[in-house]
């Protein structure tokens, strides 16, 4: 299969070189690479003049064309007509040497799927369980494997607000576990989310949909927004084989205030792209698992060394939360 791949990148381009040396190794190399640069300063334009890749296009956007989802449909429109598939990855991350091997074969087994998605392998740490096995409180078990889970999982277990569905898939009060839940089981899973960073979706999919502008900027959730929406189209999946890491670069990510805002307004917004009208127990539990990761986030005042981001997120987060009584996301 024809195959592109589109990097969105804004302000990194130490890790954007990283990336791209992994894509060199490739045992299967992409047929177009588009980087779709929202900088301001020239630094990776410059580093990719003085580091050559085969079949890459360099677009350095204006700023009305700037943003991460912006960029993705600006990328999308830059794809060979006889690409059959678009890879997406953050300009952050970096592939083992068979990852878009497992991408493209993983369409030849599930024909009808119209997006395959990676898997990060350097997060989670996991430990092969029998499958019988009872997870504890402090736990989190999954087809055969187990990992522990954060504090926030075992307060929303404490309280049942724990998710009810799989991983990659989204209960009626949101909140669901994230594929990131999903095992090194070497299993590709049905999900109905696929992280954008680490996706891929066959072209013919971008023949209806796009990426919402509603996302502005750094575009939190756009990912969770776009597939929810193409899940109701067809099947996604998740290929554990096709790996690799993700190293979450700080530069170009907004203030932790803005972020906190983030979470909560976008948040709700993917919740209702979902379930537009949700039952009086979803829209509960979905404000009780808001307001307890916000207290989570203000208790990290005094259990972290980074007082100020903890505090400015806290800040962030509660403005975004009363704002949905007076101004919800349209």
């Amino acid at each position: 299969m024809n195959f592109t791949l589109v990097v969105c990148t804004y302000l990194r381009p130490i890790p954007l070189l990283k990336l791209l040396n992994s894509v060199k190794q490739q045992t299967v190399y992409p047929n177009e690479i588009l980087i779709i640069d929202g900088s301001t300063n020239d630094d990776t334009k410059v580093i990719l003049e003085k580091n050559k890749f085969s079949n890459l296009s360099y677009f350095l956007v204006s700023k009305q064309d700037r943003g991460l989802t912006k960029q993705r449909n600006l990328g999308v429109s830059k794809v060979a007509n006889d690409s059959e598939v678009i890879c997406f990855l953050d300009d952050d991350t970096v592939l083992e040497p068979n990852y878009f091997e497992e991408i493209i074969k993983a369409y030849s087994v599930f024909p009808e799927a119209l997006g395959i998605g990676g898997y990060i392998n350097n997060e989670t740490k996991w430990e092969k369980v029998p499958s019988n096995y009872i997870p504890t409180i402090h736990e989190f078990a999954y087809d055969g494997w187990k990992q522990n889970d954060g504090i926030r999982f075992v307060m929303r277990k404490r309280l049942g607000l724990d998710s009810d569905t799989k991983p990659g898939f989204l209960p009626e009060f949101s909140n669901g576990r994230s594929i990131s839940f999903l095992p090194p089981s070497g299993k590709t899973y049905e999900v109905e989310q696929l992280m954008g960073g680490v996706s891929s979706f066959k072209k013919s999919v971008f023949d209806t949909l796009s990426f919402s502008t509603y996302f502005e900027g750094y575009g939190l959730y756009e990912d969770a927004d776009f597939t929810l929406r193409l899940s109701k189209t067809g099947k996604l999946y998740v290929n554990t084989n096709a790996k690799l890491g993700h190293f979450h670069d700080e530069s170009g990510r907004p203030n932790k205030y803005q972020y906190g805002k983030m979470v909560v307004r976008n948040g709700w917004y993917v919740w209702r792209v979902k379930y537009p009208k949700p039952s009086l127990k979803a829209k509960f539990k979905w404000n009780a698992i808001v307001l307890l990761l916000t207290l989570i986030r203000f208790s990290n005042i005094f259990t972290t060394h980074k007082k100020k981001e903890a505090f400015t997120e806290f800040a962030g987060r509660m403005v975004g939360w009363f704002s949905l009584f007076f101004n919800k996301p349209q």
